[in-house]
């Protein structure tokens, strides 16, 4: 109970500044589209140079933390998730949004993530040390099998079709070999001066996810578009509260699915919520409801992406060993101001360490309180005529691809695959597959490469690969989520072949 003791530090008057500061800045910077967790706490590490380093990391935990949340903004109301943890929220918060349920939708995404994060920060001030140590069990063979997992779900994530699903994903991974190769060195794909980088992964998003929209606003045609508008049904916060407990199936699998995936260095949480959607929905009695505007939907992955906050420092602090981008960025912060995490971190630094922690716990509250202020007036763009919100949309597109690295040639592959994603989408196929494996094929690849290297030089790749009980239980799940997901597709359509056979 030592944090205890430090808790005082987080209510000086510069301190709560800094946290209340962090927090709506960050809520606002989430809701930026381009504008990802790990940017907005880089741009402001310049800011903590002249700050004590306790005051630094105040600010910059205040922003990481509310930043992944604000993300959900503009997922839910403008379907262009805010960062990539927020996918899986633009699922089902859209369609709510679309149906006039947009505060609604907002309302249980901030409770759902404060829920999670203060679990998540709960575990990070409990368990530290013995979860710095099931971290350090994961090396290269395991990230490989961890990414493959991600992989397997695919063919089920926002799709109707199995097969449509895994082609998605197949597309995402051959978009993530695209330009230099990491280790040696040589260019793949590289059609234009623009990909020698790479795809940069929040223009992808923002592609994908915005320019389809766009293009099916402009194709309804211009009489059709002044007239339809969305109306916003009022929402009480004691409703959400009350939704909230009674979806303890869903928040208990973003919670607990999120706080392992942050706990993985190198994985990060941009599939935390991807994942933990995809489970909720296999777990669920109402399957079909899922991409309809379910808001289970939005409460695993929003519980999932800030569940992951809190763990993802466990490495960091005791390891030095990020648990995700914005951590690596974090730790940029503290040996900035000669801060060098290890083992002994919390007994030569406590009053920093602690006093950062206990600002990110009531940063958690804090994030819901504004939170849920700003959803009411947030909802209204719901409201705005459909030719506004897609010239809006459009230039929030190009000013967020565009943000990124200061480069027109984001602005021009983000075109590039919105139009190709609009052509995929008239037969049937999804974003979010192809997303996600836009993630983790870099993921898979290096650490298979990685792992080879090592088995070389060991007993080979098959004892490398398969062997251990923590390789063998990833490798199960593996094929129990291919199986799964084949057999449940199947039974799905076995079903709907025989409605359509009743009602004929």
């Amino acid at each position: 109970m030592e944090f205890l003791g430090y808790f005082g530090g987080v209510f000086e008057p510069v301190a709560m500044m800094l946290l209340l500061g962090g927090t709506v800045g960050g809520l606002i910077l989430g809701a930026t589209p381009g504008l990802s967790p790990t940017m907005a706490v880089a741009l402001l590490i310049p800011f903590t140079f002249q700050l004590s380093p306790a005051h630094g990391l105040i600010l910059l935990g205040a922003a990481y933390t509310s930043t992944v949340a604000g993300g959900a903004v503009s997922a839910i109301l403008l379907k262009i998730p805010g960062a990539p943890a927020n996918i899986a929220t633009a699922l089902d918060g859209h369609e709510m949004a679309k149906q006039g349920e947009g505060a609604r939708a907002l309302h249980l995404s901030f409770l759902a993530s404060g829920i999670g994060g203060v679990i998540g920060v709960l575990l990070l001030i409990f368990l530290t040390p013995v979860l710095a140590q099931w971290a350090l069990a994961f090396g290269p063979s395991h990230l490989f099998w961890m990414a493959i997992l991600g992989v397997t779900l695919i063919g089920s994530l926002d799709s109707k079709s199995f097969v449509k699903g895994l082609l998605s994903g197949c597309i995402g991974l051959w978009l993530s070999t695209i330009g230099y190769d990491d280790m040696q060195g040589v260019p793949r794909f590289v059609f234009a001066d623009a990909l020698t980088g790479g795809i940069n992964i929040i223009a992808a998003l923002i592609g994908l996810f915005a320019i389809p929209q766009v293009m099916e606003m402009f194709a309804k045609g211009r009489r059709d578009l002044a007239i339809e508008q969305v109306a916003v049904t009022k929402h009480k916060l004691s409703d959400s509260i009350g939704e909230i407990g009674r979806s303890g199936r869903a928040l208990s699998i973003g919670t607990v699915i999120g706080s392992i995936i942050g706990l993985v260095p190198g994985v990060g949480g941009q599939i935390a919520g991807l994942v933990a959607y995809d489970q909720t929905r296999k777990l669920s009695p109402h399957k079909a409801k899922f991409g309809t505007g379910h808001p289970e939907g939005v409460i695993a992955a929003e519980s999932a992406n800030n569940a992951m906050v809190g763990p993802s420092l466990v490495p960091l602090l005791t390891l030095s060993i990020p648990g995700s981008p914005t951590a690596a960025v974090l730790l940029g912060g503290l040996l900035i101001h000669g801060i060098f995490p290890g083992g002994d971190l919390f007994e030569r630094h406590p009053e920093v360490i602690w006093t950062f922690i206990n600002s990110m716990l009531l940063g958690q509250i804090l994030m819901v309180v504004f939170g849920i202020w700003i959803a009411a007036s947030a909802a209204k763009i719901a409201r705005a005529p459909v030719p506004i919100m897609a010239a809006a949309v459009l230039i929030l597109a190009v000013f967020g691809s565009y943000s990124v690295q200061q480069s027109m040639g984001d602005v021009y592959v983000m075109l590039l695959l919105g139009i190709g994603m609009y052509a995929l989408e008239k037969f049937g196929f999804s974003a979010a597959p192809l997303v996600l494996g836009l993630i983790l094929g870099p993921i898979a690849e290096a650490n298979f490469i990685q792992g080879s290297m090592i088995a070389n030089a060991m007993d080979g790749p098959w004892t490398y690969f398969f062997g251990g009980p923590l390789n063998l239980l990833l490798v199960a799940l593996v094929v129990g989520s291919i199986l799964y997901s084949f057999l449940s597709n199947r039974a799905e359509n076995a079903a709907l072949a025989k409605a359509v056979e009743v009602g004929e």
